[in-house]
């Protein structure tokens, strides 16, 4: 029986699920998404995002966008940051919006390290774990540009993004989020330092996959309880020249995740790979067989595969990117068997309300 003909409790997807702290109404989380609408000198959210993210307040539970920890962490234009004052009051509005609506909402928490550009940081080199090039597109305010070689972080330069981490997760605290997410997934900085090949310190922070795996761990802010916070990882990430998802990565991440297990997080985000429902529980039954906490699922699921995979028991739920995009009521859609909108790719990235918060929600005349 396919997904779309189950009745709303005969899905996984709409059952209630506990991650950590988090009680949540359903399985279907939002995921982090780059919108880019953060167009003002402070890169402060907006009324405009308390629109977007109430609108999709029906979400079990919503994660932002990335967000900057500091102005070294910008490599994309008009994304908002969650490092200053004005950054947190604007968050503030978003999270009493989403409250109002009924919603659960999670700071998601990031640094583009490496991959930044001079032309995001007043022309200084961005800094990675060692100084190599990650070969990489950079999206610059002048359009997409290959990455520079970067300058190594210095020990003491190391402490205080890390620094930064908690009082960015300090500014999502008191901005009223129900948790934070670290963003740990691509090509970032976090992957950056589990990254062999652009990690080449001899330092405490580099040398072996433990050493390498510190950064993450002291990331893990100590500001929530650890039930409050989740890290979102992508073990077969591929990319540029230095990201390969080969059986190596792979062995990385397996022995990351055992050691996660120490942490007690609410959950642990996994990015997994494209293919068929068999292929993709295969892929998360390695993951399972390492983390004993809460998994939730990414990259491209649709409904069917969704409540697929979670009828396997090795996930506890699925998050959704684009669907979310044109279907701010996309809880609805899939409890009541509505068809799904579909998003404009041109209003992605940039704008204003066209693409972002002009999309309706389902009535009976979208079936004729």
């Amino acid at each position: 029986m396919t997904s779309q003909l189950r009745t709303s409790t005969d899905q996984p997807l709409l059952r209630p699920v506990r991650l950590g702290a988090l009680d949540l109404p359903n399985r279907v989380i939002m995921a982090p998404m780059t919108r880019a609408r953060a167009d003002n000198a402070d890169l402060a959210p907006t009324d405009l995002h308390a629109t977007y993210y109430a609108q999709r307040a029906g979400a079990g539970v919503i994660i932002t966008e990335g967000t900057w920890v500091n102005t070294d962490a910008i490599g994309f234009i008009d994304v908002p940051g969650i490092y200053s004052e004005e950054q947190t009051t604007g968050w503030r509005r978003v999270t009493d919006a989403v409250h109002r609506a009924g919603g659960r909402i999670i700071s998601q928490l990031g640094h583009l390290g490496a991959i930044s550009h001079p032309d995001h940081l007043g022309g200084r080199l961005p800094a990675g774990p060692s100084a190599v090039n990650p070969g990489e597109q950079s999206f610059t305010p002048e359009g997409p540009k290959d990455t520079v070689t970067p300058r190594a972080f210095t020990a003491t330069e190391i402490a205080g993004t890390i620094s930064a981490y908690r009082q960015a997760a300090e500014n999502a605290r008191r901005a009223g989020f129900d948790g934070l997410e670290v963003h740990a997934q691509g090509a970032h900085l976090i992957p950056q330092f589990l990254n062999p090949r652009l990690n080449q310190r001899t330092d405490a922070y580099g040398g072996s996959s433990e050493k390498r795996a510190r950064f993450l761990l002291d990331a893990v802010s100590d500001v929530w309880g650890s039930d409050h916070v989740g890290v979102k990882l992508s073990p077969h990430w591929t990319s540029g020249t230095a990201f390969t998802g080969d059986e190596e990565t792979l062995a990385d991440y397996d022995l990351l995740l055992t050691r996660l297990n120490d942490n007690d997080l609410a959950y642990v985000h996994l990015v997994g790979s494209p293919g068929t429902t068999e292929e993709r529980v295969s892929h998360f039954a390695r993951f399972r067989a390492h983390y004993r906490g809460n998994i939730i699922a990414n990259l491209g699921f649709t409904q069917t595969l969704a409540n697929e995979v979670l009828d396997h028991g090795i996930v506890d739920a699925v998050s959704f990117g684009a669907p979310f995009i044109a279907n701010p009521d996309l809880v609805e859609r899939f409890a009541n068997g509505h068809p799904l909108a579909e998003s404009d790719r041109a209003t992605y990235y940039g704008g204003h309300v066209e693409g972002y918060t002009d999309y309706p929600a389902f009535t009976p005349a979208d079936r004729s």
